[in-house]
């Protein structure tokens, strides 16, 4: 037994440093449902912390060695930096202490059928997608997801069933840690190379999550990096593999695709046999494989055919991917969690496809070492929208060691701007735009802030 998995039996009092990101959050929710004792620490107000505290978890703005006291346990969240002083007090208490994604590998062995959806870019659609599907069945599910399920209000449920939706990302190598009964790769692409280094270990690593299922492997068959990267595995495992894509030789794939304003349908075919069409209610071509991706999963789950077209057609999206926020004065106000070239692509191109005059994508860069590696990506695909609008990079748990700035991004960018604060940026974006244009916030950090400052601004002239 993994020494995670026996603490959890014997302790009752757990403290989260970092308690408000995405990944910690609903892992903290599933554990207060469960009876445990919690506290939290988290450095800047967010959403999820008021989510937090509206369960009566006690948070505590600041991460100090003194916010530990009382705890059998310490979670802490891999974002922070070595020389955090609540870390190192933890580290140094003698308190038992885990990284989030040790927490999580104990709460999939929990479930005798854990759903684990990996893959560079779509895990947040997929994982809520597939989730929306299991509980409109009737399977109850447990699910971790990075962002807000709109069906239930939160990035974590806990239900009372074997089933369970996981999120499985692959920084620093964290889905290592989680225990697949069904492994989904929905891509594997360039990212995280601060800590892979090369493309090559980044595919091992996948590989690595890919062996460690359990029941079934299920990966993008029209992907060529996908299947580089688990051929060795593919070969020699004696687990169920199935395929999907738009391939003659997927399992499951898309035939005769459409699209209207990026809204796209497609018919099913599963192992050459037509079980019907399916329509999507989230914008871009790219949710087509993250969809087979879904039907492929939750079908062998034990879901009917039927089931997943209904969960499919009433999921309209996951928070912060590309999450209608407002729509005031004929400006449309979208909010995307897109932070890698790749996606910043798919949601822009999306984005100019869907008939609003002009789009202003106002991007948020995160950490430095993203930054400075792709900067010609991220200047090529920035230049999509009719102007893009720049804050400085947010470089959480780096330091800027590469001398890198918003203003070397910019320059690269025809048209654009860049400014410090996001009073600055949202100002520039309500002050352009027009009846008929959208601005889209993007990145993975706090720039929803600026697109809420937005709202705010169009109200008042609304009024």
């Amino acid at each position: 037994m993994f020494e995670i998995d026996r603490l959890l039996k014997e302790v009752k009092r757990v403290h989260f440093i970092g308690i408000g990101g995405s990944g910690m959050c609903p892992l903290a929710e599933i554990l207060h449902k469960e009876g445990y004792i919690l506290s939290g620490s988290d450095n800047n107000e967010t959403d999820t912390l008021k989510r937090i505290r509206s369960l009566g978890i006690p948070v505590v703005l600041g991460q100090k060695a003194e916010n530990i006291e009382g705890a059998e346990m310490i979670v802490y969240t891999a974002a922070l930096l070595p020389d955090n002083p609540e870390l190192v007090a933890a580290k140094q208490s003698g308190i038992p202490t885990f990284e989030r994604s040790k927490l999580l590998g104990a709460i999939t062995r929990i479930y005798p059928n854990a759903i684990c959806i990996s893959g560079t870019h779509g895990k947040t659609t997929s994982c809520s997608m597939a989730t929306q599907i299991l509980i409109e069945a009737g399977f109850d599910p447990t699910a971790v997801i990075g962002g807000k399920l709109p069906l239930t209000g939160s990035n974590g449920i806990v239900g009372n069933s074997e089933h369970m939706v996981c999120e499985s990302c692959e920084f620093v190598d964290t889905f290592l840690d989680l225990t697949p009964d069904i492994a989904v790769v929905l891509n594997v692409d360039e990212d995280h190379l601060d800590y892979f280094k090369t493309f090559d270990n980044l595919k091992r690593s996948f590989a690595k999550f890919a062996s460690m299922a359990t029941k079934a492997i299920i990966y993008n068959g029209d992907d060529e990096n996908t299947f580089d990267a688990l051929k060795d595995v593919l070969s020699s495992t004696d687990k169920d593999i199935i395929t999907f894509g738009t391939g003659e030789r997927c399992d499951y794939r898309a035939l005769n695709i459409e699209g209207s304003h990026e809204y796209y349908s497609f018919d099913l075919c599963v192992s050459g046999q037509t079980l019907g069409r399916v329509s999507l209610s989230v914008p871009g071509r790219h949710n087509v494989h993250n969809a087979l991706a879904v039907i492929a999963s939750t079908m062998y789950s034990g879901v009917r055919f039927e089931d997943c077209v209904k969960g499919i057609a009433d999921f309209r999206g996951a928070g912060r991917r590309f999450e209608k926020l407002a729509e005031i004065n004929g400006i449309t106000i979208i909010d995307d969690y897109a932070h890698h070239p790749l996606e910043l692509e798919v949601t822009l191109r999306t984005a100019m496809k869907m008939g609003f005059n002009k789009v202003y994508a106002v991007f948020q860069p995160f950490t430095y070492s993203r930054t400075a590696m792709l900067l010609d990506d991220f200047a090529r695909v920035l230049s999509i929208p009719d102007q893009c609008i720049l804050t400085e990079i947010m470089g959480s748990r780096e330091v800027n060691t590469y001398n890198i700035y918003s203003a070397d991004l910019s320059a690269k960018v025809p048209g654009s701007v860049w400014y410090n604060t996001f009073e600055e940026v949202a100002d520039y974006a309500v002050t352009h735009a027009k009846e008929g244009d959208c601005i889209i916030t993007l990145g993975c950090g706090d720039i929803y802030k600026a697109a809420k400052i937005m709202i705010k601004i169009l109200e008042g002239c609304d009024k």
